[in-house]
């Protein structure tokens, strides 16, 4: 059976797989978190020499100028095959539209209240750096998904970091109005972003997935720059009932499999023939697909199949792993979407493959992964500003309140604070 694991509500093995894959998102990066903290102080201390020899080290390859103000976007978009060209433009101006109707529930806003004016105010981010990973595929989705967010927000300075640019990312950067390619990968690049070297300008925020170098560095530099998430493997939640096609079903586990070899393809269905049929389907797809090593891989490593045996249970499921994607091949689908609280995405009805999520639907494809969205959210256009309080009192208002404020700030201990109401009242 190439689903390495199925189990059956009701059972032990079944509690025991559901808490095991609420877990998957406990990484080990303390493992190369001692020898990517020496790598970000390196960085810090010896700036682009350290970027240098770091990418001559683990990208097998020397690089004279780190960043790349003119790489020459707009030529790289017109030399692409027709085909190419109008995909990438076509998704860009998808995901602008989506994220500009975003932007539109991001806003400053004030009021005023008995002598008091509040309010909360909206800036844009002054520089962002974009992580797109270079390793085992070229991304330019992932240039898009991320930058236009950032740019539809109006942050102006967007960097986005990427080892050996191609045509196609070249492209997307142009398309998606970016300023300048950081020409590395990995620890180091995250390193360069955040802190600075001598021709990498430090920015406010990383955001993008990659590698678990790539995740450990993140979480290191967090606190001295924002970033979006720690990203895990990629994930798909195929929630089925008996009336599930299990080709379609099939090609949805197997479009996140060939991602990573640690990738998770989870299914959930009503129906063990479904299971059944849904085994056959892969092992008969996986023996044409040319990424066939990774997917299979990943399906024996992490492809789990889980049998309810009612629709309540396939929407406590979907909940309680809160996966990166999930699909669902199940009648009523708008209506099981709407019990779904806790995911990244939803795709919604078998005419819904998530490789439009990925490429050209509009919303970013920069989702929550290994259960954090119970917490988090997709990246979008509010990832890329800041917010200010804004208060302003009169005398009034002051008098109307001092009381209450003093009086607060002496059951917390803090004399100075109430003294600070009361020098403002002496000066009336």
């Amino acid at each position: 059976m190439t689903l390495l694991s199925v189990a059956r509500e009701g059972t032990r093995e079944y509690e025991a797989l559901l808490e095991k894959l609420a877990r998957r998102g406990e990484t080990d990066l303390e493992r190369v978190e001692p020898a990517v903290r020496a790598m970000i102080g390196a960085v810090r201390a010896e700036g682009d020499r350290a970027v240098r020899r770091f990418v001559a080290e683990f990208e097998q390859r020397n690089v004279d100028a780190l960043l790349i103000h003119d790489y020459g976007g707009r030529a790289a978009l017109a030399a692409l095959p027709n085909a190419v060209r109008a995909a990438l433009d076509e998704a860009a101006k998808r995901i602008r539209r989506y994220h500009e109707r975003q932007f539109e529930d991001v806003v400053s806003f004030e009021y005023e209240e008995d002598g008091v004016l509040l309010g909360s105010r909206v800036r844009a981010l002054a520089k962002v750096g974009v992580y797109v990973p270079g390793g085992k595929a070229s991304y330019p989705s992932s240039v898009l998904m991320a930058a236009i967010p950032a740019s539809v927000a109006g942050v102006p300075h967007i960097v986005v970091a990427t080892p050996s640019a191609g045509p196609e990312v070249r492209a997307a950067c142009h398309l998606a109005g970016v300023h300048a390619i950081l020409d590395a990968g990995g620890a180091q690049a995250v390193a360069a972003l955040a802190y600075g070297t001598e021709s990498v300008p430090r920015v406010d925020k990383i955001v993008g997935p990659g590698n678990l170098y790539v995740a450990a560095a993140k979480r290191l530099v967090f606190g001295d720059v924002d970033i979006d998430s720690i990203a895990g493997p990629s994930e798909i939640l195929v929630v089925a009932d008996e009336t599930a096609n299990a080709r379609i079903v099939a090609a949805d586990l197997l479009s996140q499999a060939e991602h990573d070899e640690a990738a998770y393809p989870l299914l959930v269905c009503t129906s063990d023939a479904l299971v059944e049929a849904v085994d056959r389907e892969v092992a008969e797809q996986l023996a044409t697909l040319p990424r066939r090593a990774i997917a299979e891989a990943s399906v024996k490593g992490q492809g789990f199949a889980l049998v309810v045996g009612s629709r309540d249970a396939l929407a406590n499921v979907a909940n309680r792993l809160a996966v990166e994607h999930v699909a669902l091949h199940v009648t009523n689908p708008d209506e099981l979407a709407s019990r779904i609280d806790r995911a990244g995405a939803i795709f919604i009805g078998e005419a819904t493959p998530e490789a439009a999520g990925d490429y050209l639907a509009g919303p970013s494809h920069v989702l929550p992964t290994g259960g954090a969205a119970r917490f988090s959210a997709p990246l979008g256009v509010y990832d890329f500003v800041s917010r200010t309080s804004i208060i302003r009192y009169d005398r009034a208002a002051l008098a109307a309140q001092g009381e209450h404020i003093k009086t607060f700030a002496r059951v917390e201990g803090l004399e100075a604070h109430a003294r600070a109401v009361e020098a403002r009242e002496r000066a009336r």
